[in-house]
């Protein structure tokens, strides 16, 4: 019963001084208490994420150390180094989280490498796999707003966990009494017997070094004068991204002042998120007064990057996921046969929800573009493919639709930091030959047609929002539509039966319309929202966005 469980969480001594007043202030509403203890957050393979709060369906030190003890016995099973790699960003109490999660792992007897300050994404992923780890933890709700917090699990090879073993993390975690149920020691204590240390300059240098060598034209950037915008949007990726770009000779960089250092409440772009105008504002304001080349910004955890380009007029154009992955497969691709140093029968990798016209860049380079479910971590089994064929050199690229792109094996997941480096080196080289990112791009559309992607999103919020969800994925199911705003459905794909996509269970339903147009219908993984992604080919911009129009519309009526 939640109420019970309420009362002992209120009995109990809480250690964080902000749980017990939050708790108080519930005491006389049924319908809070209930949405705190009702549920518990659920583990899955992107780790946990929830509001920041007291209680089972909250992030706080308790679900943090239930999680740990979960992901410890796992760790115990494996043999291996014994050891896991932590890192953080900039989000409320991350820093602590991250203390508390390695506190149960050094009371469990395993050994931690955790990062002396905030670091991102990619630097964890590196991380796990320079020190032979079993598994790493990124204490971040990536893009969600200030009041969400976050933890996400990465096994041995820096990739994150896969499905079976979060099953079996998950299994262990409710196996756990999330008050009595973990072991735990101070931080402190955890340095004292040694099990505890921080991740050394070696394994930094390592990382910014594996970054630069994917240059695509080394020296370029030193002499071309760029002249760079950049926001952090107040998180980890600071430091790396600017040491990145310094070493290579990028030094004209205004940095956001109000969007530079460490600040969980995101004050000024309350939905941190590189993809969404708001986020980018004061960045794009600076670049106007600046007249800088590009503005560029990396999510709170720096694993995504959103950019606006200069046009020939002085103003400036935001860049969508599909189009900044698009232009840099053709940069890697061009530059690296220029340079001759383009692999063997090179591979890129795509999520099945992003562009096609990447298919079409793809082909006229020579590049096998494969496939992947959503989510970066099935990029991340490709490169572990190759490298299991001893052919990981062959991997050029990956990318998502939603600002992630990697370019080179040395980590597994998406990395703002490189994809910085080569935006702005493609940026540097555009310029160094008397053109710009968006001329290459009015090219790419010239060349290939006009191709618009776009994605909406449904949410449903509340503890019935994932049972409506459910009920509306299975009613597209049971009765899956034949025509979009009087467009014939051509060809359906319900990627819930691996036997008919050769692909892992995923619940995605794609439709291939009669005139080219593809509606894709599919559930976040980690917020209470449906997306649909349309792709639409015009004769220009007007006729491809009319064409999506039409498509949307017919689709709300399904989805809310």
């Amino acid at each position: 019963m939640y109420q019970d469980e309420y009362k002992r969480w209120l009995e109990a001594d809480l250690e964080d001084a902000d749980l017990k007043p939050e708790l108080l202030r519930i005491r006389e509403n049924d319908d809070e208490i209930k949405e705190r203890f009702a549920v518990s957050l659920q583990f899955g393979t992107a780790g946990l994420r929830g509001t920041l709060g007291a209680g089972t369906n909250r992030m706080n030190i308790w679900v943090v150390r239930q999680a740990t003890q979960g992901l410890a016995n796992w760790v115990k099973t494996q043999g291996g180094s014994q050891t896991v790699a932590i890192s953080y960003d900039s989000r409320i109490k991350s820093d602590v989280f991250s203390k508390e999660a390695a506190g149960v792992l050094a009371a469990n007897g395993i050994k931690v490498r955790i990062y002396d300050a905030l670091m991102p994404v990619p630097a964890l992923s590196f991380a796990t796999r320079y020190y032979n780890c079993n598994a790493g933890i990124m204490v971040t709700a990536s893009h969600n707003p200030a009041k969400y917090n976050g933890y996400k699990a990465y096994g041995p090879d820096g990739c994150q966990m896969t499905d079976d073993a979060a099953a079996i993390v998950y299994a262990e975690i409710q196996k756990t009494d999330i008050l009595t149920g973990a072991k735990h020691i101070s931080f402190a204590e955890g340095v004292e017997q040694g099990l505890i240390r921080f991740v050394g300059d070696d394994c930094k240098k390592a990382f910014y070094d594996a970054i630069e060598a994917r240059q695509v034209r080394p020296g370029l950037c030193a002499t071309a004068g760029l002249k760079l915008v950049y926001s952090p949007l107040n998180g980890s990726g600071l430091v790396p991204v600017t040491h990145v770009l310094n070493d290579l000779g990028i030094t004209d960089i205004t940095i956001v002042p109000e969007q530079e250092y460490p600040n969980g409440y995101f004050t000024t772009a309350p939905y941190p998120n590189p993809e969404i105008f708001e986020a980018l504002k004061y960045g794009l304001d600076l670049a106007k007064e600046t007249g800088a080349d590009l503005m560029l910004a990396t999510d709170p955890d720096a694993d995504r990057v959103g950019i606006a380009m200069r046009c020939p007029d002085g103003s400036y154009e935001l860049v969508s996921g599909n189009e900044m992955g698009v232009l840099l497969l053709d940069y890697i691709c061009a530059g690296r046969i220029e340079q001759g140093t383009m692999p063997e029968r090179p591979v890129a990798v795509m999520s099945l929800v992003s562009t096609p016209l990447a298919d079409a860049v793809a082909e006229h380079y020579g590049v096998e573009l494969r496939h992947v479910l959503t989510g970066f971590k099935w990029i991340g089994d490709q490169i572990a493919r190759l490298e299991a064929d001893g052919e990981v050199d062959r991997f050029i690229f990956g990318f998502e639709e939603s600002y992630g792109y990697l370019a080179g094996p040395y980590v597994r997941d998406k990395d703002a930091v490189i994809a910085s480096m080569l935006i702005c080196e493609m940026a540097s080289y555009y310029r160094s030959i008397g053109s710009s990112i968006k001329q290459r791009l009015e090219e790419i559309y010239a060349q290939y047609g006009r191709y618009l992607n776009k994605v909406d999103s449904f949410e449903f919020p509340g503890l019935t929002g994932m049972d409506k969800m459910k009920g509306i994925m299975e009613e597209l199911r049971v009765n899956p539509p034949k025509e979009f705003a009087g467009i014939a459905v051509k060809e359906a794909t319900d990627y819930s039966k691996p036997e008919q996509t050769g692909l892992p269970k995923a619940n995605v339903l794609i439709y291939k319309l009669e005139d080219g147009s593809t509606v894709i219908i599919r559930p976040s993984g980690t917020e209470p929202k449906i997306k649909t992604y349309f792709t639409t080919l015009g004769r220009d911009l007007a006729q491809a966005q009319e064409k999506k129009d039409v498509l949307a519309a017919a689709c709300k009526p399904i989805l809310s």
